[in-house]
């Protein structure tokens, strides 16, 4: 409560504030700039009528600053600085706020709000209720192997990124934003396919990289495939098609 305190809190609407290091820093607005849900959607079912759509949960901090140096604006988004500490010399001071756990929303390191940063909800359109949700995306390596979170069984978190879902007759299919590490040592995401009924999770199975789009389907000589557009870190962008085994 100490932390938040230094910044500003509101209902919907409330705007960005002045940022001053004593306080208030900033707004926090939650879901963050980007959502929430965003550009690459969801999935319909036809049959059912029920929709299917992940979304993040982070914290945005909307501060504003006088910087001549950046802007010939009056004020744009940023944080006023530590008068204590110099600014980072990679970013000027007055530089841009952080989003879901940046530098600036961390508690020893872990963020601000709790979980689930991500995940996928079955909404029924036609009765305008929430059929399930599910955290979807493994929990990070950082919060795994934090120490003040030593010796706690941490269920899934879900994590961020921009996952589009894809439906078929009995599943719903999403990839994983963001890289973790699996018991065998590698770094990469997964591709995981729930029962669309239920939201249970069936199978999964290991990408080099996070989904980073909508995935799509189709088939061709009687086989059906799966495409997923991946990429992160020193991965570079590529489609990865699947499809089951002879």
């Amino acid at each position: 409560m100490k932390f938040v305190s230094l910044y500003k809190l509101g209902p919907i609407f409330t705007p960005p504030v002045v940022s001053k290091w004593e306080g208030p820093r900033a707004m926090l607005m939650l879901p963050a700039a980007t959502g929430g849900a965003n550009w690459q959607g969801g999935s319909y079912d036809p049959d059912t009528g029920i929709m299917y759509i992940f979304s993040n949960t982070a914290v945005t901090d909307l501060g504003l600053v006088h910087n001549p140096q950046l802007s010939d604006m009056d004020f744009i988004r940023g944080m006023a600085p530590n008068p204590n500490a110099p600014p980072p010399s990679s970013q000027p001071a007055g530089g841009g706020g952080g989003e879901g756990g940046g530098a600036a929303l961390l508690i020893q390191g872990l963020p601000l709000i709790k979980p689930p940063y991500g995940r996928i909800t079955a909404i029924d359109l036609n009765k305008g209720e929430i059929v399930w949700q599910i955290a979807h995306g493994e929990t990070p390596d950082n919060l795994r192997n934090h120490p003040a979170l030593k010796g706690l069984k941490i269920p899934r978190t879900g994590r961020q990124g921009r996952i589009g879902t894809l439906v078929t007759k009995t599943l719903v299919i999403a990839g994983e934003g963001g890289f973790f590490t699996t018991p065998s040592g590698q770094r990469g995401a997964m591709l995981r396919a729930y029962d669309k009924a239920t939201g249970q999770e069936v199978d999964s199975v290991f990408m080099p990289a996070p989904q980073t789009g909508s995935p799509m389907t189709y088939t061709l000589n009687g086989k059906q495939y799966i495409i997923v557009p991946i990429s992160g870190g020193n991965y570079s962008g590529e489609l990865l098609a699947l499809r089951l085994p002879n």
